[in-house]
């Protein structure tokens, strides 16, 4: 079948050192790699930073744990601008759910409260809203967005929503089983006026969103660094300017718990500090070799051509467009329709990943809305076009043999 692409193949990225920036990756040749948003991927030149700052720590213990906390507050102020914020209002953590039950920890809700969610959110930190809910006698009601809607049919939806009794919102900046951006700050305004706060799961939000926390709203955010700006992982950042955000306490109790926050989250005793420390080393690295505004229209160029590419070979096994309209795109990824069948729920598409890695080779990712499967594509500097033509070689005999076998179940 021929192929009929409506972009032009971006030209593979050359970084401002004058190397191809797939060099750049540590990334294994023979895996096609189309899913950086699941986990990120490190560049050679931050491994090889953090191992030194491992190194070192190795060198002499005593010389490096009792000051690491010193170093973690030079990299909140290093880093902190990249996301819009203050560095007194930013802390290190683990990763996003960690910091998004560092905030659920802190609140103390009543019988009869609500909490706010959306039928986009990440299953984790969903999961936390429940939990918290449980503890305090509080339940949690889902807003329903289309897929689809605009930035003002999502405004709508919340203003509905918004009763006198809902006292949290909990809303993804960035959505990650669909790909799309949320109006955080316009939901944060309408639920400050009607007497809620708002946490901000900006998971995916650093490095495709400028000054992502500023842009956000809302009382408390979050956001990975593992992710688009390619830290090394276990890396993240919990920003708040709340009146209350004293009440926030790293998971594990250390000997900076007397200190306010976030100076309580830069002593750790010994747990690895090194991803927090290369952290700023990766924003530097792409801004150097690319420039991040330019990554991002980058970004958007290449992951715009995956859908033509693939797009083409699975349109004639779906039913209406393959291309998914997510109302309100974001640079990196894009969703393209599976056929009937595959990635009804989250378990069916999990299966999908890794079975398209043991049998062809192909790091992706499968999400489900709506009992509706898509592949979720994600591209990075790194990413050629190749990569793309590979999945189509590899990749969519499995998808459509996978989708032949439920249909005979």
């Amino acid at each position: 079948m021929d192929q009929v692409h409506t972009t032009t193949a971006p030209v593979p990225v050359r970084l401002a050192s004058g190397r191809p920036a797939r060099d750049a990756w540590p990334l294994d040749d023979t895996v096609v790699h189309l899913n950086h948003g699941s986990y990120g991927a490190v560049p050679v030149e931050v491994g090889r930073h953090q191992e030194e700052l491992r190194r070192q720590a190795d060198l002499s213990p005593v010389a490096w744990f009792p000051r690491t906390p010193e170093l973690i507050a030079a990299a909140r102020h290093e880093i902190a601008p990249f996301v819009g914020a203050r560095a007194e209002d930013t802390a290190f953590v683990p990763n996003a759910s960690a910091a998004a039950t560092v905030v659920l920890n802190s609140l103390r809700l009543a019988p009869g409260d609500e909490i706010l969610v959306t039928d986009h959110g990440y299953g984790a930190v969903t999961m936390g809203a429940h939990r918290l809910a449980r503890r305090t006698g509080a339940r949690v009601r889902t807003v329903a967005v289309p897929l689809a809607a605009t930035e003002d049919e999502v405004v709508e939806r919340f203003r509905a929503e918004l009763t006198g009794t809902v006292r949290l919102v909990v809303v993804d900046q960035i959505t990650s089983p669909t790909a799309r951006l949320l109006p955080t700050a316009r939901i944060t305004q309408v639920a400050h006026e009607r007497g809620a706060r708002v946490l901000v799961d900006g998971a995916h939000a650093p490095g495709l969103v400028p000054d992502a926390a500023a842009a956000a709203g809302g009382d408390w955010w979050f956001g990975n660094l593992h992710k688009w700006p390619c830290a090394p992982r276990g890396s993240a950042l919990l920003v708040t300017r709340a009146a209350d955000r004293d009440d926030l306490w790293p998971l594990i109790d250390s000997w900076g718990a007397e200190e306010p926050y976030p100076e309580r989250f830069d002593s750790q005793g010994t747990l690895d500090a090194t991803a927090y420390l290369a952290s700023p080393h990766a924003v530097r690295f792409v801004e150097r070799e690319h420039g991040w505004a330019r990554a991002r229209e980058t970004m958007a160029a290449l992951a715009d051509h995956g859908v033509d590419v693939i797009g083409a070979a699975l349109q004639p096994h779906v039913d209406g467009p393959v291309a998914t309209d997510v109302g309100m795109p974001v640079p990196a990824m894009r969703l393209i329709r599976l056929p009937d069948g595959l990635g009804r729920d989250r378990t069916d598409a999990d299966e999908l990943r890794l079975r398209l890695l043991d049998l062809a080779g192909v790091e992706s990712a499968f999400t489900s809305f709506g009992g509706v499967g898509y592949l979720r594509l994600s591209a990075h500097l790194y990413t050629e076009p190749r990569d793309f033509e590979a999945f189509v070689e590899r990749a969519v005999p499995q998808i459509l043999a996978f989708a032949d076998e439920r249909r005979g179940q």
